[in-house]
């Protein structure tokens, strides 16, 4: 019998002096029609808890996606995911661009895999990552160690639509990640603007990174971020920097006794450490469990898990209110005009609002 090989065409291939070449281009490939087969919720829930990467990559996708069809899949991937999730360390790490955030979680998460084991998921908050390329899309690179590690996966979150949507999809992302069996989170933000609000509102402990030697180090102390702390701490303790360091952490320490007493009943603490030359880390992650400890011990922990979720639900609420009203037809085109009344001084803002907003409400019924 004549082997297959040795016949002028198989499968498609021509066979010349031994090297297969292909003779006919496949019209569905090049079309693009088994390019990507559609996964069911099913398949990326099966694919979610067994833990493989590029399934759950694919379902936050999905999340992302402002595509109808693409919610729908996602919110029940998300609901079968549910059970699943809730069983980590969910860490925000925030501060200003030139603090050395990516240097930072780079030796962090390093750290607390080395040193407790487990799965590390990085997933940012970037409002502007759109215009910038986002801070952990470029800052990914900056993250050698963590990049590579078998145990880590970083994401970035996109920043089509409002903050506060982006932040809902970096929830449920969450979600996701923890259902995959990722124990510790990781959430980034630029400390500028509201995505540290946001930020806050989806972690168990908030860690604020600040600089030392850049001026008048209290410039840095604003009243709302400090109070959302949980930990700060003071990168670039290193060189001739040190002693700025230590006199930003005293400034710091003592501002924070002019607040109340935070609700957690915790004191924050001010700690000094150097990403780059990897000084001072285990310290801050003795101080970060040492906070988990503390809350779950006083019941805080269970507590704001619980608050957290009611804020998301009422969120929720007002993005979906907020895409009904704005993208229903008729409303668009009476806000043109509405405009035009509001420019021109024939209307106020408030009496235009009220007249699209009783014209929406007229729709539904």
């Amino acid at each position: 019998m004549e082997h297959p090989e040795n016949s002028t065409e198989y499968k498609g291939l021509t066979v010349n002096s031994g090297v297969a070449q292909p003779s006919i281009v496949n019209p569905y490939l090049k079309k693009g029609r088994f390019r990507h087969h559609q996964l069911s919720a099913n398949d990326y829930v099966e694919g979610i808890l067994k833990g493989n990467v590029t399934i759950l990559g694919q379902a936050v996708t999905l999340v992302e996606s402002t595509n109808p069809d693409h919610q729908s899949i996602a919110q029940e991937v998300i609901e079968k995911c549910l059970p699943h999730a809730g069983h980590s360390v969910r860490i925000g790490i925030s501060g200003v661009p030139g603090a050395g955030k990516s240097t930072s979680i780079d030796a962090f998460g390093i750290h607390v895999l080395e040193a407790y084991g487990g799965k590390l998921a990085v997933l940012a908050i970037d409002p502007s990552s759109e215009r910038s390329k986002g801070s952990i899309l470029g800052d990914k690179t900056r993250m050698e160690k963590l990049s590579v590690h078998p145990d880590s996966f970083i994401r970035p979150s996109p920043s089509a639509g409002s903050l506060g949507g982006v932040a809902r999809k970096t929830r449920e992302t969450i979600i996701l990640c923890e259902a995959a069996g990722f124990d510790k989170i990781f959430v980034e933000t630029v400390g500028v603007g509201q995505s540290e609000t946001a930020c806050h509102s989806m972690v168990d402990f908030f860690l604020l990174i600040q600089l030392a030697g850049t001026g008048d180090e209290l410039q840095g102390i604003k009243r709302g971020i400090m109070e959302m702390a949980d930990g700060i701490v003071i990168n670039k303790c290193d060189g001739n920097n040190v002693d700025k360091c230590q006199l930003a952490a005293t400034q710091f320490r003592n501002a924070l006794h002019l607040f109340p007493a935070p609700e957690s009943g915790w004191m924050p603490q001010v700690l000094t450490y150097s990403g780059f030359y990897n000084l001072g880390i285990k310290e801050i992650w003795d101080m970060v469990f040492k906070y988990i400890d503390f809350v779950k011990d006083n019941g805080y922990f269970e507590y704001r898990r619980n608050e957290q979720a009611k804020y998301w639900m009422y969120e929720s609420i007002n993005e979906q209110l907020r895409n009904s009203f704005f993208q229903n037809k008729t409303i668009a085109l009476m806000l043109e005009n509405a405009e035009e009344q509001v420019l021109c001084g024939k209307q106020t803002s408030f009496v235009a609002a009220k007249k699209l907003l009783d014209a929406y409400f007229a729709l539904l019924h």
